[in-house]
């Protein structure tokens, strides 16, 4: 129960750290988030030119909303229903906030690339927070789980970089080139971020060396992740010992952890982040 809480509190405050990022440092400064996020703010700009609109109105939280609707019916067929509620709650909270905030009248700072780098940091932990809560921001996000979750060796990032493409590409005839460039160095220090700050999606290897075993039993039962053992023995000792491979999200480390700590506290660990796994391995996101 208690992890249940931190995860919603992980996405709401993530949320809430993205919002804060876009109000504070992208809008003030006329710079293109990228992703859904992006094509709302261009469609914001066309509907302000077509339609009269007060200035003082953010419609970029109702279009993005708007924009992950069918997203998020795409998502609930394919992920799994805890995901998409932390995924709809995350995004009602973009919208809400994005909603009821005043509108700047101009930036915080006036040199624009610190406004680039702090809100791409901002962001990047926003998103990284929301991903450590076992949900995502939406938008693109929910695309790349989608596609990871159907097929386990795609490469997320892919995605990002065609759609970021073709959005920056509108940006460059709307705006000016600049600004443009401005928000390619934004879009890539966030996602630089929130890579380092998350634990979804990334493969762990463990080797576990034990005496004791119900290691292996325990893990079976309470993680349900498969665990091959082969008979090794201390060089040193000479004495007998259980040579334990698991693979688990970076984020089940904790888990699997504190159920080798509890059957044996002597056990030898290594892990091994980042390995490329193939076959049989289920993707928890």
């Amino acid at each position: 129960m208690n992890k249940a809480y931190k995860q919603y509190f992980d996405l709401i405050f993530g949320s809430t750290l993205l919002t804060l990022g876009i109000y504070l440092f992208v809008t003030p400064n006329g710079i293109n988030f990228g992703g859904v996020i992006g094509l709302a703010q261009i469609i914001e700009i066309f509907l302000r030119r077509f339609i009269a609109i007060r200035s003082d109105a953010n419609l970029v939280g109702m279009i993005n909303f708007l924009i992950n609707v069918p997203l998020f019916l795409i998502g609930y067929r394919v992920m799994s229903r805890r995901f998409c509620i932390k995924t709809m709650l995350s995004v009602a909270v973009q919208t809400l906030l994005l909603s009821v905030l005043p509108p700047l009248k101009a930036p915080l700072v006036e040199d624009v690339l610190l406004n680039c780098i702090f809100g791409a940091i901002l962001c990047g932990v926003g998103v990284g927070y929301a991903l450590r809560g076992s949900g995502c921001c939406g938008g693109m996000d929910i695309a790349c789980m989608c596609l990871v979750k159907k097929y386990p060796d795609f490469k997320s990032g892919r995605l990002s970089i065609y759609v970021n493409a073709v959005l920056f590409s509108v940006c460059l005839f709307l705006f000016d080139l600049e600004t443009t460039m401005y928000s390619i160095i934004f879009v890539a220090i966030l996602y630089t971020v929130a890579d380092r700050f998350h634990d979804q999606n990334i493969n762990v290897a463990a080797l576990i060396f034990t005496d004791v075993s119900t290691v292996q039993t325990e893990i079976l039962q309470k993680m349900g992740r498969g665990v091959t053992f082969w008979n090794g023995y201390g060089a040193y000792t000479n004495h007998p010992k259980k040579i334990l491979f698991c693979a688990v999200n970076k984020y089940e480390i904790g888990e699997l952890q504190e159920i080798i700590h509890e059957q044996d506290p002597n056990a030898f660990v290594t892990f091994f982040v980042g390995p490329l796994i193939h076959g049989g391995f289920e993707k928890r996101l």
